[in-house]
């Protein structure tokens, strides 16, 4: 595994509300739009999003998955900062087509994410994380249009790819490749049991947060 900025990840604040949302401004730095960027994850209950995060950053217990699908009802806020400074937060939402919780309760939730991924200016792109086995649901289409009308990018990442075989991974991914046709939306396959797609999820984070990741190992992160 190559060194990344995302491996010093540390968690931040957890939000209920959105106006519970940590401000947008940039205390230590100087970022060239005066935001930190932040980056949403957002999937269906159980599609491995905790366990994404959690590969992606180098660590096993970041984002914390339940065992009870729905158990995750805030926005948990991560800060990717190195000794310079801070980059811009990874953002893990909750979970969306959970049963477990009364219908009340999930139009609370879903009142909040979808107002958070249509309003929240510091908003870069949104980590949407579909189980490659059934990309695309009726809630993913649902969560693509909240996004749509934003201008966000969307990057896909279908996990349990592994679970396929390699004719069954390409035609998955030509799959969602034809839904995104004529979006700025992007899609790939992910494995957090063999780590595959994680460098290409990198790059793609940290283009997202602003930082370009030197290629030679051991070498640093810089800014562009």
């Amino acid at each position: 595994m190559r060194p990344s900025l995302l491996h010093h990840t540390r968690f931040f604040v957890t939000a209920s509300s959105l106006a519970q949302l940590p401000e947008a401004g940039l205390p230590d730095g100087d970022w060239q739009s005066g935001t930190l960027p932040e980056i949403a994850f957002v999937g269906r209950s159980n599609a491995g999003k905790s366990t994404a995060i959690n590969i992606l950053c180098n660590q096993k217990r970041l984002a914390f998955s339940s065992k009870t699908p729905g158990r995750t009802q805030h926005l948990n806020f991560f800060a990717v900062s190195d000794r310079e400074r801070r980059y811009g937060y990874l953002v893990d939402l909750p979970g969306y087509g959970y049963a477990a919780a009364d219908k009340a309760t999930r139009a609370s939730w879903d009142q909040l994410l979808g107002q958070y991924l249509r309003q929240r200016q510091a908003l870069r792109g949104v980590v949407l994380i579909m189980d490659a086995r059934r990309p695309l649901t009726d809630l993913d289409l649902q969560l693509l249009d909240w996004v749509e009308p934003s201008g966000r990018p969307v990057h896909a990442l279908l996990t349990k790819a592994d679970k396929l075989n390699r004719s069954e991974m390409a035609q998955t991914l030509a799959v969602v490749r034809r839904a995104f046709e004529g979006s700025v939306h992007s899609v790939q396959l992910f494995s957090a049991l063999n780590r595959a797609g994680l460098e290409q999820a990198d790059d793609k984070l940290l283009e997202w947060l602003g930082v370009a990741q030197k290629k030679n190992p051991g070498e640093s992160v810089t800014g562009v």
